[in-house]
């Protein structure tokens, strides 16, 4: 019987594959698994101390890194770089049980001693080309607090670690554009912060709190800036985590502040003009920035700008709340749009389709208005912005979507119609619900009352029924079938509410007015495809000279 093989595999690959790669990494594990049971079974017998068992752990952690660089100068790069993390890791390991399980040494020197191991292992990173060695040592890095942990709030001790931590890694960003080691560095001082805040954080504290914070986010908003640009270091064109980086900063940062200012509106509004300006600085920098393609200086500028006006959008006095976040993240989107269509720049397009999403998502389910005025509120005006946007989405998309992009389009309209469908029917309920419960109270004229009840079930087939007419008008105008079919829907919609519910529920009059506004628009459209003006149908030339002659 032959051995499978998966298909496309080389017999020779696959064994060599095996041979060098896993029986190594399965050897690898069966060495310090026994190396495990025997120090175990030394300890449980007593034949080891404390002391020697942080010695032990000490010695051989170093031992394995010396010996990983015999295998490194054999051109065995990867083998030698699982030595040296099973090294690192060893070190990191027998300073925290000298510290929390032994009690040997205090907590400075442990801390002294972690930072020493975690730079060592950057310095290795950086003279041996090894971004997997700069990784273990950033994880380390961050684990260093965890490990020594006492259970105290020592705020400024352990931010000033992650700040000088986060400053080596924006050095080194410099040298060597290692985008994992970027990602791991931001997720790990959002953990730290959220950490440390979710368990000390008070307002007393709350300057040093922004400070620190500040400095984060300084440090994650220079690395674009220090990043070598060259389309060669980037792998073809502009690293997504150069886009990413960016945009998620101000957000956490903004966020950060959001949580410690909720009750103080006008001070988070200040933060938000500030940092629209500081954006608006950094975007001229990278104008002026030599040395890369003009593409990636153009597509940070117009990102750096984006996130400006992002804050600008909700940098209104005592208004940071409802609907003008959604009015921000509409507008965002918007801008991202631009800015992927205008830098041909694929991601952006996702993104931006995402936020548009997200904001539309809000407005529908989160923002709670309250209305007084018909037409003219908080609520139709948020409405009309993401109306907008999506048209906007329409009109460009016809130009310049590709086949691919028709159906996202197609998708756009439906939610642009259903959308101003929905934001004109919430008015007609608001107005008569207004009318009712606030101008007449609940003890009001009942039979004024009921009239107005009358109303309003009849306003909401008034609104579609005219809605869809103007769909309709507009498809064959556009000769856009797509919008007819859509008109159709809603227009079939009307009819079944006409004929079961406004036939029993409206007085006379109403069902008159309603049953006639139907007859006109549907005869009108019968009229306008039986004179077929759009040649939606075949006809002979004897038909056509018929009709010529007629």
């Amino acid at each position: 019987m032959k051995p499978i093989i998966p298909s496309g595999q080389d017999v020779n690959d696959l064994e060599g594959k095996i041979g060098k790669l896993w029986l190594n990494r399965i050897g690898i594990v069966a060495f310090l698994a026994a190396v495990a049971y025997f120090i175990k079974y030394a300890f449980d017998s007593g034949w080891i101390g404390p002391a020697g068992r942080v010695t032990m752990g000490l010695i051989t952690g170093i031992a394995v890194i010396l010996w990983s660089e015999r295998f490194r100068q054999k051109n065995y790069a990867a083998f030698s770089y699982s030595l040296k993390a099973i090294g690192v890791g060893t070190l990191y390991l027998s300073l925290w049980g000298a510290f929390q399980v032994y009690h040997l040494i205090g907590s400075d020197i442990a801390f002294v001693a972690m930072i020493v191991v975690t730079a060592s292992t950057i310095t290795l990173a950086l003279t041996q080309d090894a971004e997997i060695l700069a990784l273990y040592a950033v994880i380390g890095g961050f684990s260093t607090p965890a490990l020594l942990s006492t259970g105290e709030n020592h705020e400024i001790v352990l931010f000033s670690y992650v700040c000088v931590l986060d400053l080596a890694i924006l050095v080194t960003s410099i040298f060597k554009p290692w985008r994992r080691l970027m990602w791991v560095s931001f997720i790990g001082t959002v953990i730290m912060f959220a950490g440390w805040a979710d368990r000390f954080y008070s307002t007393d504290q709350r300057s040093v709190t922004v400070l620190f914070a500040a400095l984060f986010a300084a440090i994650f908003a220079a690395i674009p800036l220090v990043t070598p640009l060259e389309k060669s270091r980037w792998h073809k064109g502009p690293s997504t985590t150069l886009i990413l980086v960016p945009m998620i900063n101000a957000a956490t940062f903004f966020l950060a502040l959001f949580a410690m200012y909720e009750s103080e509106k006008v001070k988070l509004t200040w933060y938000a003009l500030v940092l629209a300006a500081i954006y608006l600085g950094l975007s001229s920098m990278f104008r002026k920035r030599a040395g890369a393609e003009p593409e990636t200086l153009k597509l940070l500028n117009m990102l750096h700008i984006a996130i400006a006006i992002a804050f600008i959008t909700v940098a209104v006095p005592l208004k940071l709340n409802a609907h003008w976040i959604t009015i921000g993240w509409l507008i965002e989107s918007a801008v991202l749009l631009f800015i992927a269509v205008t830098t041909n720049t694929n991601f952006l397009r996702y993104f931006a389709g995402t936020t548009l999403a997200l904001g539309i998502f809000r407005l529908l389910v989160f923002d709670n208005f309250q209305t007084q005025t018909l037409v003219f509120n908080a609520r139709f005006a948020t409405y009309l912005v993401a109306i907008a946007i999506l048209g906007a989405v329409l009109f460009f998309g016809e130009r310049l979507a590709s086949s691919r992009e028709i159906s996202v389009i197609r998708l756009a309209g439906i939610a642009l119609n259903l959308l101003a469908l929905w934001g004109l029917t919430l008015e007609a309920h608001d107005y008569f619900s207004r009318r009712i419960y606030g101008t007449f109270g609940i003890d009001g004229s009942n039979d004024l009352r009921g009239e107005l009840n009358l109303a309003w079930d009849f306003s909401y087939s008034a609104i579609w029924l005219i809605y869809g007419a103007g769909m309709m008008a507009f498809g064959f105008w556009k000769r856009d079938a797509f919008v007819r079919w859509q008109a159709l829907m809603l227009i079939a919609f009307t009819i079944g509410k006409v004929f079961t519910y406004d036939v029993w529920s409206l007085t006379r009059g109403y069902r008159v007015l309603s049953f006639f506004a139907l007859s006109v628009v549907l005869l009108a459209i019968s009229f306008i495809y039986q004179r077929d003006w759009l040649k939606l149908s075949p006809r002979s030339p004897e038909n056509t000279a018929k009709g010529t002659s007629a």
